[in-house]
This record gives structure tokens, C-alpha cells and sequence, in this order.
């Protein structure tokens, strides 16, 4: 069974660190390391640094650098924005924390833990990030490279939906404008006049149709049906009532 742990929604931090000694050992060999190579390398201001290890460490959430330096700020730190993103640049360069930048575009960072690999699941309403660990996956990838000949060096997995909240929370019934990118939904209903529901009929799309979301933009969305791609405006896409398949 894949091992999947959460650390978008959790906002009391070292929870997970607390009933984990084996995290707590790790944290511990990380500030361990952190001292020995700062100091090797004989960086300045070494132990405000320390300090932003630390809060970093204490939470496990994928943080952009403005929730960091909130974070520092409530724990009574008296630092710039500028040398928090000096010393998580630092942090980076010596493989302590990662940048991601997953769908929406905004750049968060996590623990970079030696060692361990995981992958994550993104929810594109509430846009929280699930990590998992999943050996027979890490070996079926492996395999896969060795077949085509290719030396695998590294790899990530993204993979985009809702999550069990968002989804829940969903309307059964809703306007395809409402529809995420990537969504299968049936065409429930047409709710357009006479003039509009003609038009949507004629593009050749009708009640009881299965379509996927191929591009929801600002203006128009796109939508397949039959291997074919049909462009609506979000007027046209307001009168389409989809719901899950």
C-alpha cells in the first residue's frame, strides 16, 4: 500500500515531527549539518540563519516565501524579507529545502530530506498538496528507464485532481464554466433559449454527451467530445449543466 501523508492543510506546527522520533533524529542531523557546512563555508549571521532552519523544519507544509516569513515573524523573529530569501537560496544551494512550482504557478518550498523520495497529489480547487511514497511505483519507474536503456537521475510525479473535501463539496449538478481542466462530465442539461440551444446542437454537442476538459481560460473553454475540440465562450458554457461521470 502506498504510504501517502498530508502537509498542505496542517497549520499547528512540528505536529507531525512530535509523534515522528525518527523525524525528530532527522531534524536533528539536519540543523547538525546545517551548523557544520554554514560555518565551513564561513557565512555570515549564521545563527539568524539557524533560526530560519528551525521554523522552516517546525512545519509541514509546502511554503511559498511570504508564508515563511510570516511564520518567523509570529515566532518573534526580527529579520527582512531579503535575507529570508538569501539564506532559503542558501538552504537550497546545500540541499536542505526544494522549489516547486505546481499548477497554478506559485513557487513553494519543502524539506529535502537525503535519502527519501516522494511524490505529490494537487487539488486544483483548494489547491493543498498530498505527498506519497510508494515503493512498487519508485520500482515499476526504474524498470521502465532500464527498458528503454535510460539512466534515470531523477523523477517527480504530479498528479492534478480534487481532493476528498473539494470534492464533497462539489454541486452535483453545475455550469460547465465551473468545470477544472482534465474533468470528465456528462452534459446533464441545456439550459440555453432556443437560438443558443440550436447553436450547441448544431456544434454537435447535446444531452446525455461525455466531454473532457481540455482548457478552462479566461474568455472561453475548450472541450473535447469524440476526438473532436469545440471553443465556447463562458456566456455559451454558463448555459451547459454537466455533472460527473
Amino acid at each position: 500500500m502506498p504510504k501517502i501523508f498530508n502537509r498542505c492543510k496542517r497549520h499547528k506546527t512540528d505536529l507531525k515531527t512530535a509523534r515522528n522520533p525518527g523525524m525528530k533524529q532527522i531534524h536533528l542531523q539536519e540543523k547538525q549539518q546545517f551548523l557544520r557546512l554554514f560555518e565551513q563555508e564561513a557565512i555570515d549571521h549564521i545563527e539568524e540563519r539557524f533560526q530560519i532552519l528551525e521554523t522552516f523544519l517546525q512545519t509541514e507544509r509546502h511554503l511559498t516565501i511570504d508564508e515563511l516569513f510570516r511564520l518567523l515573524k509570529t515566532n518573534g523573529a526580527d529579520l527582512t524579507l531579503d535575507f529570508v530569501q538569501e539564506t532559503l537560496a542558501m538552504m537550497q544551494r546545500f540541499g536542505f529545502a526544494q522549489q516547486n512550482r505546481f499548477d497554478n504557478g506559485e513557487i513553494r518550498y519543502e524539506h529535502r530530506h537525503l535519502g527519501q523520495h516522494h511524490d505529490h497529489i494537487i487539488c486544483t480547487k483548494c489547491h493543498s498538496v498530498i505527498e506519497f511514497e510508494d515503493t512498487h511505483l519508485e520500482e515499476l519507474q526504474t524498470r521502465i528507464a532500464v527498458e528503454h536503456g535510460f539512466h534515470m537521475l531523477q523523477h517527480k510525479m504530479e498528479i492534478y485532481g480534487l481532493c476528498e473535501q473539494c470534492h464533497t463539496a462539489r454541486l452535483q449538478i453545475m455550469p460547465l464554466v465551473m468545470a477544472k481542466q482534465g474533468e470528465r462530465l456528462s452534459i446533464h442539461s441545456l439550459i440555453a433559449g432556443r437560438k443558443a440551444r440550436m447553436r450547441l446542437m448544431s456544434m454537435g454537442l447535446r444531452e446525455g454527451d461525455s466531454v473532457e476538459i481540455v482548457a478552462n481560460n479566461d474568455g472561453q473553454l475548450v472541450v473535447a467530445l469524440d476526438s473532436k475540440r469545440y471553443v465556447l465562450g463562458k456566456g455559451l458554457a454558463q448555459k451547459i449543466m454537466v455533472q460527473s461521470r
